[in-house]
């Protein structure tokens, strides 16, 4: 038994290039999970490794294409471990300065739990009680930044309807 103490959900933005990783490709396997790869940049790697936990809620959010903005819900569905995309010479996420023995970059699984309509940035900008998400701070490029329950509660109850 698992003497580790509960803790409530935590909720997360998650940032994916449709053309690498689409909440369309995450939803194609009934229960899957992906391997969310690629991310290089310490605060989202330490937001991984030290903060999330299988459970917490995600939102799926497509990023660097002609409409950006949340296009599903997802959650945490896997604990961290070595990104092997990092020991990948054809890879571009390879970092040769990353060894086997002590590897600087990690990955978790994730679970996409259903597609929504796309909320954009001009949308979520729209509401006053949302403009302290980081991902619409000036300059913010993490792919991965945390939500506070009452922003995670106002995009999927207020904005999606609580579908």
């Amino acid at each position: 038994m698992n003497a580790t103490p509960h803790r409530p959900p935590r909720y997360w933005l998650m940032k994916s290039e449709p053309e690498e990783c689409s909440i369309d490709d995450a939803l194609a396997a009934p229960n899957a999970t992906v391997p969310w790869t690629g991310v290089r940049n310490y605060q989202a790697r330490n937001f991984m490794r030290d903060e999330m936990q299988v459970g917490d809620g995600v939102l799926f959010y497509h990023s660097s294409c002609p409409e950006p903005g949340i296009a599903g819900i997802a959650r945490v569905a896997g604990g961290t471990r070595p990104d092997p995309t990092q020991f990948d010479p054809d890879s571009p996420y390879h970092d040769p300065k990353s060894k086997p023995d002590q590897p600087r970059w990690l990955l978790l699984d994730v679970q996409a739990l259903r597609k929504t309509r796309l909320i954009s940035l001009a949308e979520l900008r729209e509401h006053p009680d949302l403009a302290q998400m980081r991902v619409l701070q000036r300059g913010n490029r993490l792919s991965i930044t945390p939500l506070e329950a009452v922003e995670w509660e106002a995009i999927t109850g207020r904005l999606l309807g609580g579908r």
